[in-house]
Protein backbone atom coordinates (compact mmCIF):
# COMPACT_ATOMS: atom_id res chain seq x y z
CA UNK A 1 0.00 0.00 0.00
CA UNK A 2 0.81 3.51 -0.49
CA UNK A 3 -1.09 5.15 1.99
CA UNK A 4 0.67 5.45 5.38
CA UNK A 5 -2.17 3.43 8.02
CA UNK A 6 -0.23 3.96 11.11
CA UNK A 7 -0.18 7.89 10.61
CA UNK A 8 -3.97 8.03 9.81
CA UNK A 9 -4.88 5.57 12.21
CA UNK A 10 -2.84 7.85 15.08
CA UNK A 11 -5.15 10.56 14.34
CA UNK A 12 -8.42 8.81 14.38
CA UNK A 13 -7.58 7.12 17.47
CA UNK A 14 -6.81 10.22 19.20
CA UNK A 15 -9.93 11.61 18.11
CA UNK A 16 -12.01 8.44 19.69
CA UNK A 17 -9.96 8.33 22.59
CA UNK A 18 -10.86 12.05 23.61
CA UNK A 19 -14.97 11.60 22.46
CA UNK A 20 -15.01 8.01 24.25
CA UNK A 21 -16.28 8.52 27.69
CA UNK A 22 -19.70 11.36 25.82
CA UNK A 23 -19.95 8.02 23.24
CA UNK A 24 -20.02 5.58 26.55
CA UNK A 25 -23.37 7.71 27.64
CA UNK A 26 -24.94 6.48 24.79
CA UNK A 27 -24.35 9.05 21.80
CA UNK A 28 -23.02 7.71 18.64
CA UNK A 29 -19.19 8.21 17.62
CA UNK A 30 -19.74 10.78 14.88
CA UNK A 31 -16.69 12.31 15.38
CA UNK A 32 -14.73 9.13 15.04
CA UNK A 33 -16.26 8.11 12.05
CA UNK A 34 -15.76 11.85 10.25
CA UNK A 35 -11.86 10.72 11.13
CA UNK A 36 -12.29 7.62 9.59
CA UNK A 37 -13.75 9.38 6.43
CA UNK A 38 -11.17 11.89 6.14
CA UNK A 39 -8.12 9.92 6.59
CA UNK A 40 -10.02 7.49 3.72
CA UNK A 41 -10.07 4.58 6.02
CA UNK A 42 -13.98 4.00 5.22
CA UNK A 43 -12.15 3.23 1.78
CA UNK A 44 -9.96 1.09 3.56
CA UNK A 45 -10.97 -2.22 1.69
CA UNK A 46 -12.25 -0.87 -1.31
CA UNK A 47 -10.22 -1.09 -4.59
CA UNK A 48 -7.77 1.69 -6.01
CA UNK A 49 -9.74 1.33 -9.02
CA UNK A 50 -12.93 2.77 -7.47
CA UNK A 51 -11.15 5.61 -5.38
CA UNK A 52 -10.48 3.04 -2.51
CA UNK A 53 -7.05 1.68 -0.48
CA UNK A 54 -7.27 -1.47 -1.82
CA UNK A 55 -5.99 -2.92 1.73
CA UNK A 56 -6.65 -5.77 3.57
CA UNK A 57 -8.20 -7.94 6.15
CA UNK A 58 -5.01 -7.37 8.35
CA UNK A 59 -5.13 -3.60 7.90
CA UNK A 60 -9.17 -3.52 8.87
CA UNK A 61 -8.12 -5.49 11.75
CA UNK A 62 -5.27 -2.90 12.81
CA UNK A 63 -7.73 -0.07 12.46
CA UNK A 64 -10.77 -2.18 14.18
CA UNK A 65 -8.08 -3.02 17.17
CA UNK A 66 -6.70 0.66 17.37
CA UNK A 67 -9.90 1.87 17.92
CA UNK A 68 -10.73 -1.00 20.31
CA UNK A 69 -8.16 0.21 22.71
CA UNK A 70 -9.79 3.88 23.39
CA UNK A 71 -13.44 3.37 22.52
CA UNK A 72 -15.23 0.07 21.84
CA UNK A 73 -18.52 1.53 20.04
CA UNK A 74 -16.24 2.91 17.40
CA UNK A 75 -14.26 -0.19 17.10
CA UNK A 76 -17.67 -2.10 16.61
CA UNK A 77 -18.92 0.50 14.45
CA UNK A 78 -16.04 0.13 12.09
CA UNK A 79 -16.13 -3.49 12.53
CA UNK A 80 -19.76 -3.98 10.66
CA UNK A 81 -19.13 -1.23 7.91
CA UNK A 82 -16.03 -2.96 7.15
CA UNK A 83 -18.36 -6.18 6.83
CA UNK A 84 -20.62 -4.74 5.09
CA UNK A 85 -18.11 -3.23 2.76
CA UNK A 86 -16.54 -6.35 1.69
CA UNK A 87 -20.05 -7.79 0.39
CA UNK A 88 -20.37 -4.21 -1.72
CA UNK A 89 -17.10 -4.79 -2.99
CA UNK A 90 -17.65 -7.99 -4.04
CA UNK A 91 -21.24 -7.58 -5.31
CA UNK A 92 -22.03 -3.73 -5.66
CA UNK A 93 -23.01 -1.67 -8.14
CA UNK A 94 -20.19 0.51 -9.15
CA UNK A 95 -21.79 3.78 -8.05
CA UNK A 96 -22.50 1.82 -4.47
CA UNK A 97 -18.47 0.88 -4.38
CA UNK A 98 -17.08 4.39 -5.36
CA UNK A 99 -19.24 5.58 -2.92
CA UNK A 100 -18.19 3.47 -0.15
CA UNK A 101 -14.38 4.01 -0.89
CA UNK A 102 -14.80 7.63 -1.53
CA UNK A 103 -16.33 7.94 2.35
CA UNK A 104 -19.63 8.93 1.49
CA UNK A 105 -21.55 5.22 2.20
CA UNK A 106 -21.33 4.12 6.10
CA UNK A 107 -22.08 0.35 5.76
CA UNK A 108 -23.46 -2.40 8.42
CA UNK A 109 -25.20 -5.78 8.39
CA UNK A 110 -28.99 -6.34 9.18
CA UNK A 111 -28.83 -10.15 9.40
CA UNK A 112 -29.95 -10.72 12.73
CA UNK A 113 -33.50 -11.44 14.16
CA UNK A 114 -35.28 -12.50 17.26
CA UNK A 115 -36.71 -15.46 15.09
CA UNK A 116 -33.55 -17.42 13.92
CA UNK A 117 -31.75 -16.05 17.23
CA UNK A 118 -28.06 -16.64 16.67
CA UNK A 119 -28.37 -18.97 13.38
CA UNK A 120 -28.17 -15.56 11.47
CA UNK A 121 -27.97 -17.67 8.04
CA UNK A 122 -31.61 -18.21 8.12
CA UNK A 123 -33.88 -15.07 8.09
CA UNK A 124 -37.41 -14.82 8.55
CA UNK A 125 -37.77 -11.86 6.78
CA UNK A 126 -39.13 -11.71 3.17
CA UNK A 127 -38.46 -10.22 -0.05
CA UNK A 128 -41.75 -10.11 -2.76
CA UNK A 129 -40.87 -9.39 -6.11
CA UNK A 130 -43.51 -7.07 -7.87
CA UNK A 131 -42.42 -5.64 -11.24
CA UNK A 132 -39.09 -4.02 -11.01
CA UNK A 133 -39.40 -3.52 -7.43
CA UNK A 134 -39.15 -6.21 -4.29
CA UNK A 135 -41.07 -5.55 -1.29
CA UNK A 136 -39.17 -6.53 2.35
CA UNK A 137 -41.15 -7.42 5.50
CA UNK A 138 -38.72 -7.45 8.49
CA UNK A 139 -37.96 -7.28 12.08
CA UNK A 140 -34.60 -7.21 12.65
CA UNK A 141 -33.50 -7.25 16.47
CA UNK A 142 -29.97 -6.03 16.20
CA UNK A 143 -28.12 -3.74 13.62
CA UNK A 144 -25.35 -1.45 14.50
CA UNK A 145 -25.26 2.16 13.25
CA UNK A 146 -29.08 1.56 12.52
CA UNK A 147 -30.07 5.29 12.31
CA UNK A 148 -26.31 6.03 10.81
CA UNK A 149 -25.44 3.51 7.80
CA UNK A 150 -25.96 4.69 4.77
CA UNK A 151 -27.89 1.66 4.04
CA UNK A 152 -27.55 -1.89 5.26
CA UNK A 153 -26.65 -5.27 3.73
CA UNK A 154 -30.14 -6.97 4.10
CA UNK A 155 -30.66 -10.22 4.68
CA UNK A 156 -34.37 -12.30 3.45
CA UNK A 157 -35.44 -15.31 2.35
CA UNK A 158 -35.09 -15.91 -1.42
CA UNK A 159 -37.70 -14.78 -3.75
CA UNK A 160 -37.73 -17.87 -5.66
CA UNK A 161 -34.60 -19.52 -5.89
CA UNK A 162 -33.43 -22.63 -3.19
CA UNK A 163 -31.26 -21.72 0.04
CA UNK A 164 -31.98 -20.34 2.89
CA UNK A 165 -31.63 -16.48 2.70
CA UNK A 166 -30.27 -13.42 -0.13
CA UNK A 167 -28.79 -10.73 0.24
CA UNK A 168 -30.18 -7.32 -0.47
CA UNK A 169 -28.45 -3.35 -0.55
CA UNK A 170 -31.88 -1.46 1.73
CA UNK A 171 -30.78 2.41 1.80
CA UNK A 172 -31.11 3.02 5.68
CA UNK A 173 -34.19 5.92 4.39
CA UNK A 174 -36.23 4.03 2.53
CA UNK A 175 -39.80 4.14 3.37
CA UNK A 176 -41.39 1.90 5.58
CA UNK A 177 -37.98 1.37 7.87
CA UNK A 178 -38.21 1.92 11.10
CA UNK A 179 -36.07 1.96 14.65
CA UNK A 180 -38.34 1.05 17.08
CA UNK A 181 -36.76 2.05 20.36
CA UNK A 182 -32.77 3.07 20.65
CA UNK A 183 -29.92 0.98 21.91
CA UNK A 184 -29.55 1.05 25.46
CA UNK A 185 -26.86 -1.64 26.76
CA UNK A 186 -24.57 -2.50 29.15
CA UNK A 187 -21.37 -2.08 26.56
CA UNK A 188 -20.69 -0.60 23.67
CA UNK A 189 -23.29 2.00 24.68
CA UNK A 190 -22.82 4.22 21.89
CA UNK A 191 -22.98 1.67 18.74
CA UNK A 192 -26.46 2.23 18.08
CA UNK A 193 -27.10 -1.13 17.81
CA UNK A 194 -30.98 -1.04 17.07
CA UNK A 195 -33.79 -3.07 15.86
CA UNK A 196 -34.95 -1.84 12.37
CA UNK A 197 -38.48 -3.17 11.04
CA UNK A 198 -39.48 -3.00 7.24
CA UNK A 199 -43.36 -2.85 6.66
CA UNK A 200 -43.80 -2.18 2.90
CA UNK A 201 -40.05 -0.98 2.00
CA UNK A 202 -39.59 -0.98 -1.21
CA UNK A 203 -36.25 -1.23 -3.03
CA UNK A 204 -35.38 -1.67 -6.63
CA UNK A 205 -34.78 -5.54 -7.94
CA UNK A 206 -31.24 -4.05 -9.01
CA UNK A 207 -30.07 -4.30 -5.57
CA UNK A 208 -29.85 -7.55 -4.99
CA UNK A 209 -26.30 -8.45 -3.68
CA UNK A 210 -25.22 -11.79 -5.13
CA UNK A 211 -27.80 -14.71 -6.72
CA UNK A 212 -31.10 -15.41 -5.70
CA UNK A 213 -30.17 -17.46 -2.57
CA UNK A 214 -26.49 -17.09 -3.07
CA UNK A 215 -26.88 -15.36 0.59
CA UNK A 216 -25.40 -18.15 2.64
CA UNK A 217 -22.50 -18.59 0.44
CA UNK A 218 -21.41 -14.72 0.69
CA UNK A 219 -22.21 -14.74 4.85
CA UNK A 220 -20.00 -17.94 4.97
CA UNK A 221 -17.43 -16.82 2.01
CA UNK A 222 -17.27 -13.03 2.88
CA UNK A 223 -18.95 -12.00 5.83
CA UNK A 224 -18.36 -14.50 8.46
CA UNK A 225 -14.76 -14.10 7.97
CA UNK A 226 -14.29 -10.52 7.89
CA UNK A 227 -16.69 -10.55 11.03
CA UNK A 228 -14.79 -13.10 12.78
CA UNK A 229 -11.69 -11.25 12.32
CA UNK A 230 -12.65 -8.04 12.90
CA UNK A 231 -14.76 -8.96 16.12
CA UNK A 232 -11.63 -10.76 17.69
CA UNK A 233 -9.80 -7.44 17.03
CA UNK A 234 -12.06 -5.26 18.91
CA UNK A 235 -12.06 -7.93 22.00
CA UNK A 236 -8.70 -7.82 21.94
CA UNK A 237 -8.46 -4.25 22.04
CA UNK A 238 -10.96 -4.15 24.90
CA UNK A 239 -8.61 -6.64 26.80
CA UNK A 240 -5.57 -4.17 25.97
CA UNK A 241 -7.42 -1.77 27.75
CA UNK A 242 -8.16 -3.17 30.88
CA UNK A 243 -4.85 -5.09 31.17
CA UNK A 244 -2.80 -1.08 30.52
CA UNK A 245 -5.42 0.53 33.15
CA UNK A 246 -5.39 -2.35 35.70
CA UNK A 247 -0.77 -2.27 34.97
CA UNK A 248 -1.09 1.27 35.96
CA UNK A 249 -3.63 1.25 38.86
CA UNK A 250 -1.75 -1.31 40.92
CA UNK A 251 1.79 0.11 39.92
CA UNK A 252 0.73 3.36 40.98
CA UNK A 253 -1.68 2.10 43.74
CA UNK A 254 0.73 2.37 47.51
CA UNK A 255 0.30 0.98 50.60
CA UNK A 256 1.68 3.92 52.67
CA UNK A 257 2.23 2.00 55.85
CA UNK A 258 4.84 -0.44 54.34
CA UNK A 259 5.67 1.64 51.15
CA UNK A 260 5.07 -1.13 48.73
CA UNK A 261 2.61 -1.03 45.69
CA UNK A 262 -0.12 -3.29 44.84
CA UNK A 263 2.39 -4.27 41.94
CA UNK A 264 4.68 -5.27 44.52
CA UNK A 265 2.35 -8.28 45.32
CA UNK A 266 3.55 -11.59 43.40
CA UNK A 267 -0.20 -12.53 43.00
CA UNK A 268 -1.62 -9.65 41.39
CA UNK A 269 1.81 -9.67 39.41
CA UNK A 270 0.20 -13.26 38.31
CA UNK A 271 -2.84 -12.09 37.59
CA UNK A 272 -1.71 -9.84 34.93
CA UNK A 273 0.51 -12.29 33.55
CA UNK A 274 -2.18 -14.62 33.01
CA UNK A 275 -4.31 -12.24 31.50
CA UNK A 276 -1.38 -10.38 29.61
CA UNK A 277 -0.61 -14.09 27.76
CA UNK A 278 -4.58 -15.19 27.29
CA UNK A 279 -5.10 -11.33 25.40
CA UNK A 280 -1.61 -13.15 23.29
CA UNK A 281 -2.81 -16.49 22.58
CA UNK A 282 -5.81 -14.95 21.50
CA UNK A 283 -4.23 -12.25 19.53
CA UNK A 284 -1.80 -15.02 18.29
CA UNK A 285 -4.85 -17.28 16.65
CA UNK A 286 -6.43 -14.34 15.09
CA UNK A 287 -2.88 -13.33 13.19
CA UNK A 288 -2.58 -16.79 11.67
CA UNK A 289 -6.23 -17.32 11.05
CA UNK A 290 -5.45 -13.79 9.09
CA UNK A 291 -2.55 -15.25 7.26
CA UNK A 292 -4.98 -18.61 6.38
CA UNK A 293 -6.83 -16.66 4.62
CA UNK A 294 -4.79 -14.50 3.00
CA UNK A 295 -2.97 -18.13 1.45
CA UNK A 296 -5.82 -20.15 1.53
CA UNK A 297 -4.94 -22.87 3.96
CA UNK A 298 -7.26 -25.76 4.26
CA UNK A 299 -7.99 -25.12 7.60
CA UNK A 300 -9.14 -21.49 7.45
CA UNK A 301 -13.02 -21.86 8.19
CA UNK A 302 -11.36 -23.52 12.04
CA UNK A 303 -9.07 -20.79 12.13
CA UNK A 304 -11.93 -18.27 11.21
CA UNK A 305 -14.45 -20.23 14.00
CA UNK A 306 -11.86 -20.14 16.28
CA UNK A 307 -9.97 -17.05 16.62
CA UNK A 308 -13.85 -15.30 17.33
CA UNK A 309 -14.69 -17.85 20.03
CA UNK A 310 -10.98 -17.84 21.70
CA UNK A 311 -10.86 -13.78 21.47
CA UNK A 312 -14.16 -13.31 22.60
CA UNK A 313 -14.03 -15.84 25.56
CA UNK A 314 -10.27 -14.38 26.83
CA UNK A 315 -12.04 -10.82 26.37
CA UNK A 316 -14.35 -12.03 29.60
CA UNK A 317 -12.02 -13.40 31.66
CA UNK A 318 -9.19 -10.77 31.05
CA UNK A 319 -11.37 -7.79 32.03
CA UNK A 320 -13.15 -9.95 34.58
CA UNK A 321 -9.78 -10.11 36.21
CA UNK A 322 -9.00 -6.58 36.10
CA UNK A 323 -11.64 -5.48 37.49
CA UNK A 324 -10.55 -8.58 40.43
CA UNK A 325 -6.98 -7.10 40.84
CA UNK A 326 -8.12 -3.54 40.66
CA UNK A 327 -10.48 -3.81 43.49
CA UNK A 328 -13.33 -1.39 44.95
CA UNK A 329 -11.35 1.36 42.32
CA UNK A 330 -12.52 -0.66 39.31
CA UNK A 331 -16.38 0.61 39.73
CA UNK A 332 -14.61 4.17 39.17
CA UNK A 333 -14.43 5.36 35.65
CA UNK A 334 -11.38 7.15 35.83
CA UNK A 335 -9.22 4.12 36.50
CA UNK A 336 -10.32 3.14 32.99
CA UNK A 337 -10.92 -0.63 33.30
CA UNK A 338 -14.76 -0.82 34.14
CA UNK A 339 -15.83 0.83 30.42
CA UNK A 340 -13.57 -2.68 29.06
CA UNK A 341 -15.05 -4.67 31.40
CA UNK A 342 -18.60 -3.71 29.68
CA UNK A 343 -17.61 -3.53 25.88
CA UNK A 344 -16.05 -7.01 26.51
CA UNK A 345 -19.25 -8.90 27.50
CA UNK A 346 -21.08 -8.06 24.16
CA UNK A 347 -18.95 -10.88 21.52
CA UNK A 348 -19.50 -14.04 23.38
CA UNK A 349 -23.26 -13.41 22.96
CA UNK A 350 -23.20 -11.72 19.32
CA UNK A 351 -23.86 -14.57 16.38
CA UNK A 352 -22.12 -16.55 16.02
CA UNK A 353 -22.03 -17.00 19.96
CA UNK A 354 -19.31 -18.82 21.28
CA UNK A 355 -21.52 -22.12 22.27
CA UNK A 356 -22.48 -21.61 18.51
CA UNK A 357 -18.87 -21.66 17.51
CA UNK A 358 -18.08 -24.44 20.49
CA UNK A 359 -20.48 -26.84 18.60
CA UNK A 360 -19.34 -25.92 15.16
CA UNK A 361 -16.06 -27.07 16.25
CA UNK A 362 -16.95 -30.07 18.20
CA UNK A 363 -18.87 -30.88 14.98
CA UNK A 364 -15.56 -30.42 12.67
CA UNK A 365 -13.55 -33.07 15.04
CA UNK A 366 -16.12 -35.90 14.90
CA UNK A 367 -16.20 -35.51 11.13
CA UNK A 368 -20.07 -34.10 11.22
CA UNK A 369 -21.29 -31.52 8.82
CA UNK A 370 -21.76 -28.30 10.30
CA UNK A 371 -25.16 -27.32 8.76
Amino acid sequence: MSFDLTSSLARVTAIAAAHAESVDGGRFPKEAVDALRAEGLLGLLSATEVGGLGGTLADAFTVVHALGTVCGSSSMVACMHYCGAAVLEKTGALDVRRAVAEGRHLSTLAFSEASSRSHFWAPSSTATVEGDEVVMEARKSWITSASHATAYVWSSRPTAAEGPSTLWLVPANAPGLSVPRPYVGLGLRGNDSSPVNASGVRVPAGNRLGADGGGFDLMMGVVLPTFSVLNSAGSLGAMDRAIAGASAWCGATRHEHLGTSLADLPTIRAYIARSALRADQARTLAQDTITALATGRADAMIRVLQCKASAGEAALEVTATAMRVCGGAAYRQEVGVERAFRDAQASSVMAPTSDQLFDFLGKAACGLPLF
